[in-house]
C-alpha cells in the first residue's frame, strides 16, 4: 500500500506532552501500518523520541528550544504564561521559518501538532503553503491573567481575542480537525473576555474531545507490591518527589528534601527518591546527604505506581497519571501559570490530589501534610484514559476525507 507520510510537531514544555503523542502516534501505526512518521520537536523531547527509536526531522536540533524561554521567565516556582509567551517570541520566528522550509521540500499527507500555536498561526497567515490536512491538539482554552497588572489583563485580552477570531468571525481555521485532551467540563464555563464568546460552547463546536491519553494501560498497575518488586523497591513507605521536564523547580525539590527530614523523624522507615528531571543538574540541587535523586527516568509513571505518595508541580501529564493510578498526591502549581490553575480547577472537582502553594509552604507544613497523606485510601473518580485510541480514529477518518 502507499506510505502516508506524516509529520508530527509536539510543541510543549519538557516532556508532558511528548508521552501522549507516542501513545497517538502508535495508535494510529496500529489502525494505518502503512503510515512512516518524522517528528519535529525540542530537547528533552527530542532526546526522548530518540532513545524511543522514533525518526526526527533532518536538521531538527535546530529547532527552537521553548524551554530555555520558559525557564528564563520563570522566578523561582512562579511562571507568568504571559510572559513566557513573549520572551517565546524569538523561537517562535525561528520555528516558523524552520517549518515554513520544511513544508516547501517535502510533501506530507498529514501534519500534526501538540500545542504549536506559532505553526497555527503560520498556517492562518501562510495559506497558500497548506497543501496537507493540519491537525491541532489542545488541553486548555484561553488564558486567564494571573496579576492586577493592566499591561498583563491587555495582552491576555488580545491573546484571548486571537484564540477565538475563527469562531467569533465564522471563518475556517487553519487546522481540519482539533483535538481536545480532555472532557468538555475540563474547560471553563466563561467568557474569553469582554464581547467574546464562551469557552466551553466554543470548545464543543470546534473540538473533538477524546477523554485522556497515557502512555500505560492504568490495569496493568492496580497491583502497586508487583510494580514495587519490579522496580527494585522493599515495603517501607515510598514517597517520589518530582519536578518533570523542565529546570523549573528547583526551589520545590529543595524543599521536598527538607520536610522529608522532619517527615523521616515520625516515620523512620519512610524512602524518598528525587526525580529532577532531564533539565535541571542533580548536583545544583541541595538535598538530603545520601538521598536517592534520579535525573532523567523514562516511565516515571511505574514509579508513581509503586509509590506510596507522590510530590509534584501542578502540570497536567503528572496529576492525570496519579489519579488514574490512584495515588495520593501533593501538587504545587506553579505560581502565575493560569494553564496550572486550570489544572488545578480539574483536579479540585475531581476530588484529586492534595494542593498547596510553594509561597506559603514551610518545611514543618509539607511533612506534616507527607504525614497525614501517605498510603491514604482514595475515591479518585476513573477517567476516560482511551484518548489515544479515539484521537487516531479520528485521524484516519480525517486522511480517508
Amino acid at each position: 500500500m502507499k506510505k502516508v507520510n506524516v509529520l508530527y510537531i509536539s510543541g510543549s514544555l519538557g516532556l508532558g506532552h511528548i508521552t501522549r503523542d507516542l501513545a497517538i502516534a502508535n495508535s494510529l501505526r496500529k489502525i494505518l501500518p502503512e503510515v512512516e512518521i518524522e517528528w519535529l520537536a525540542a530537547d528533552p523531547a527530542s532526546k526522548f523520541l530518540l532513545e524511543a527509536g522514533e525518526k526526527m526531522v533532518p536538521g531538527a536540533e535546530a529547532y527552537a528550544n521553548e524551554n530555555v524561554s520558559a525557564e528564563k521567565a520563570a522566578k523561582g516556582a512562579s511562571l507568568n504564561i504571559l510572559s513566557y509567551l513573549l520572551k517565546s517570541r524569538a523561537e517562535w520566528k525561528k520555528n516558523i521559518d524552520f517549518f515554513l522550509n520544511l513544508i516547501a521540500q517535502k510533501k506530507y499527507d498529514l501534519v500534526i501538532g501538540d500545542e504549536t500555536y506559532e505553526i497555527n498561526l503560520a498556517l492562518r497567515e501562510h495559506k497558500e503553503m497548506k497543501t496537507f490536512p493540519f491537525v491541532m491538539i489542545f488541553d486548555f482554552v484561553g488564558l486567564h491573567a494571573v496579576t492586577n497588572n493592566p499591561l498583563e489583563h491587555l495582552g491576555v485580552y488580545y491573546w484571548n481575542r486571537v484564540w477565538c477570531h475563527d469562531y467569533r468571525l465564522k471563518i475556517i481555521p487553519p487546522y481540519d480537525l482539533a483535538l481536545f485532551v480532555g472532557e468538555p467540563e475540563d474547560v471553563p464555563d466563561e467568557t474569553f473576555g469582554f464581547m467574546m464568546p464562551n469557552r466551553r460552547d466554543m470548545a464543543k463546536k470546534m473540538y473533538s474531545f477524546v477523554g485522556y491519553i497515557f502512555p500505560f494501560e492504568v490495569s496493568a498497575y492496580s497491583d502497586k507490591q508487583k510494580v514495587r518488586t519490579k522496580l527494585g523497591y522493599g515495603k517501607e513507605p515510598l514517597l517520589i518527589c518530582s519536578l518533570g521536564g523542565t529546570a523549573i523547580g528547583k526551589e520545590l525539590m529543595e524543599l521536598c528534601g527538607k520536610a522529608y527530614l522532619l517527615a523521616k523523624e515520625k516515620n523512620p522507615a519512610l524512602h524518598a527518591v528525587f526525580v529532577t528531571g532531564p533539565r535541571l543538574q542533580a548536583e545544583s540541587v541541595r538535598l538530603p546527604e545520601g538521598a536517592e535523586v534520579k535525573g532523567f527516568v523514562p516511565r516515571l509513571y511505574e514509579h508513581f505506581a509503586a509509590c506510596d505518595l507522590a510530590i509534584v508541580q501542578g502540570g497536567a501529564t503528572s496529576t492525570f497519571e496519579l489519579t488514574a493510578l490512584r495515588r495520593p498526591f501533593i501538587y504545587f502549581p506553579l505560581e502565575g501559570h493560569c494553564e496550572q490553575a486550570n489544572v488545578s480547577r480539574i483536579l479540585s472537582q475531581r476530588g484529586a490530589g492534595v494542593k498547596m502553594i510553594l509561597s506559603k509552604t514551610t518545611p514543618g507544613l509539607l511533612a506534616e501534610k507527607i504525614i497525614s497523606t501517605i498510603g491514604r485510601d482514595l475515591s479518585y473518580p476513573v477517567l476516560p484514559a482511551d484518548g489515544a485510541d479515539k484521537a487516531a480514529r479520528l485521524l484516519v477518518k480525517l486522511l480517508e476525507k
